[in-house]
């Protein structure tokens, strides 16, 4: 009998929500597009596409004609659309309601807009875990891809995973087919009859054997390097005709090999993801172990075989690394609970839309792409986040203080909410503020970023890597370059959160130091904390004032020395045009530049983007200086600095506060 091999070759497209339309647009034109267009020239090349419902919806209204193409394609059984979370989350980090919910609804939109319910899912970020099988099923799933290193990880031959398997979970089975990092890392990076030569390699006899790719779209197009040598170079021509042109290559929807082919037997995977976030989830310096493990296993040529046991982190360790991305996943949690304990006909269609809106993964995560470290893409959470919790409070009453260790860390925070703002106070000894809510913007000015080690700084000064040649392109995950300009001072790790209202003293002899709080006293609606430093007592009392958060700080016993508070705002122009400070009839700078001055009482913060401003105003004239909080972090086009935050220092000395200071931020 002769060899042959099905290859099952799917794609995956998603662009996180929030994504700026240039982005959208960009992507489109460099990649969407001319695939799909060049696809369609060659009806007997089948393929799997998912697109991620969010990035669905925008393209059927930007780019009619091209998904008119790609629902041809469906009709005449070359396409197979694969599902997924309609927002693209993890579906392993959301309850299990949405989970269902989720699937469901993109399941939904691609029969009612592309003509066919999926049978197969995509994972998000294939992280798997044995929990999502039940939604899996019941939503009508029948198989989902997963990387073969999670196969690997149970001892299984990478040799004899070309066709899939089974698993279950609390009586619910689903299929799994394993895709071939071997795969990954050659399309589209390498020459097409390289690629054409691999696949012809992995016939057998069988007629089951079968060659499983399943990755991001974007590496045909948008990837550096990728659009010339894809397209005007001429690889996806060439790869598909070369395909087309083997006798021994069958190209096959999913659909079509699962229905003709037999499992290969049960299996039960672990909590993995692919083999790239094993060292984006840890710590450092965890991480640079991790690395250097890796490394000496390949120096001693032994990684082939080891890698299945040399083992990183998994997924949901980006809620341990990160605190930001901790919070808004329990923010998350809890808004779905309200949700899901409303009665039937007080559910509406706007809330559910808001709820999967801050349940897309993107911003929770960092590992090559920007992820957690780009505002924008926090930014679209906490406008779901804040959607979804006044439409929430339109139809449930909450009181107006409430005290919960929500992110679990061994510390209660203070909610303070009047309707117009939200206050989330720290009772872990600062007394600051970790979240603070206008809920008319949908924004929160305390959504910045701490500033962390991260593993991939010490490669920040490596030498820049631009590997090219005529015999291929470089592949994103191996290759490291600057895009912008980074020095030591930029890598420079925070001791402290970067809050609002983190208070010091700095005593003429020594450096400064945070000013730790006790628990608040019982009130209805403000936080009162009291501190003890050198002999001095230091009363801090939070309220809400309307539109207005004002902060009030009483003294006895003070001491020489300099009383410091510092405030980090999350404007959303950060060091764009859009953004100015506003001294009266004044405009010093924008936000991205360095500003003091010696005596201050007020100034206002104004922000085209967020379509509104922060008027700070001090009862005493302070010392006053501002400076952009940037943090570091890689992306596929390099290093780059991303402003968090514009950090506001006010200063008085300790004979200016004998009879107390406010300090007012009222927001319109």
């Amino acid at each position: 009998m002769a060899k042959t091999v099905a290859l099952l070759l799917g794609v995956h497209a998603h662009q996180p929500v929030g994504n700026f339309e240039c982005v959208l647009d960009d992507a489109h034109v460099r990649c969407y597009g001319p695939f799909l267009r060049v696809l369609y020239q060659y009806p007997d090349f089948r393929f799997a596409i998912h697109i991620s419902g969010w990035l669905l919806e925008y393209m059927l209204k930007k780019y009619p004609e091209d998904m008119a193409l790609l629902k041809e394609m469906v009709a005449r059984e070359q396409a197979e659309l694969f599902g997924a979370g309609f927002t693209e989350p993890v579906l392993a980090a959301i309850p299990s309601s949405d989970r269902i919910g989720q699937i469901t609804q993109l399941s939904n939109y691609l029969k009612q807009h592309l003509g066919e319910v999926p049978q197969g899912a995509w994972l998000t970020e294939r992280v798997w875990e044995s929990t999502v099988v039940p939604a899996l099923s019941d939503a009508g799933i029948r198989y989902v891809t997963v990387d073969d290193y999670h196969f690997m990880c149970t001892g299984k031959d990478k040799n004899a995973l070309g066709g899939y398997f089974t698993t279950e979970e609390d009586g619910r089975r689903i299929d799994l087919f394993p895709i071939s990092e071997a795969l990954r890392y050659r399309l589209p990076f390498s020459p097409a009859e390289e690629v054409v030569a691999h696949l012809e390699s992995l016939a057998d006899e069988s007629k089951q054997a079968a060659a499983i790719y399943f990755d991001d779209i974007e590496k045909f197009g948008i990837w550096p390097e990728t659009y010339e040598w894809v397209y005007e170079r001429g690889w996806l021509r060439s790869f598909i005709e070369g395909v087309l042109n083997s006798s021994i290559i069958k190209p096959m929807r999913y659909s079509d090999y699962h229905a003709m082919a037999k499992t290969r037997g049960v299996v039960y995977l672990p909590t993995a993801s692919y083999i790239e976030m094993n060292e984006w989830t840890l710590p450092v310096p965890a991480a640079h172990h991790y690395a250097d493990l890796v490394q000496q296993e390949k120096h001693n040529s032994r990684y082939e075989l080891t890698k299945p046991y040399v083992r990183g982190g998994i997924w949901r360790n980006f809620f341990m690394r990160y605190p930001e991305s901790n919070w808004m996943h329990k923010r998350m949690l809890q808004l779905s609970e309200r949700y899901h304990a409303l009665p039937e006909n007080k559910k509406t269609p706007e809330m559910l839309k808001a709820l999967y809106e801050c349940q897309a993964n993107d911003a929770y995560w960092h590992g090559l792409f920007g992820g957690l470290y780009l505002p924008h893409l926090r930014r679209a959470i906490y406008n779901a986040l804040l959607t979804l919790e006044v439409l929430l409070d339109e139809v449930t009453q909450r009181p107006a203080k409430t005290l919960v260790d929500l992110d679990l860390d061994g510390f209660e925070e203070a909610f303070l909410q009047n309707g117009i703002l939200q206050a989330v106070a720290r009772l872990d000894g600062t007394a600051s503020i970790c979240e603070l809510d206008a809920y008319r913007l949908r924004h929160n000015f305390g959504d910045t970023l701490t500033r962390q080690a991260e593993h991939y700084h010490r490669k920040v000064h490596a030498e820049p890597d631009h590997a090219s040649s005529s015999t291929g392109i470089s592949n994103p995950h191996e290759r490291m370059s600057l895009k912008h300009e980074i020095t030591q001072a930029d890598l420079a790790v925070d001791e402290n959160r970067k809050t609002l209202f983190m208070d010091y003293w700095m005593s003429e002899s020594e450096a400064q130091e945070p000013i730790s709080y006790r628990r608040p006293t019982s009130s209805k609606n403000s936080l009162d904390f009291c501190a003890s430093l050198k002999g001095c007592k230091v009363a801090k009392k939070i309220t809400l004032d309307k539109s207005s958060l004002v902060v009030n700080y009483k003294f006895t016993k003070i001491p020489q020395g300099i009383f410091k508070v510092e405030i980090n705002l999350a404007m959303p122009s950060c060091d764009g045009p859009a953004g100015r400070f506003r001294i009266g009839e004044n405009i010093p700078c924008g936000f991205g530049q360095p500003l003091s001055f010696s005596g201050l009482k007020e100034i206002a913060l104004e922000d085209e983007v967020l379509g509104g401003t922060v008027y700070l105003n001090a009862s005493i004239a302070a010392a006053f200086c501002s400076y952009p909080h940037f943090s570091v972090s890689q992306s596929e086009a390099g290093f780059e600095k991303i402003m968090q935050a514009v950090t506001l220092e006010l200063q008085w000395p300790a004979d200016a506060l004998k009879d107390g200071l406010e300090i007012r931020l009222k927001i319109i």
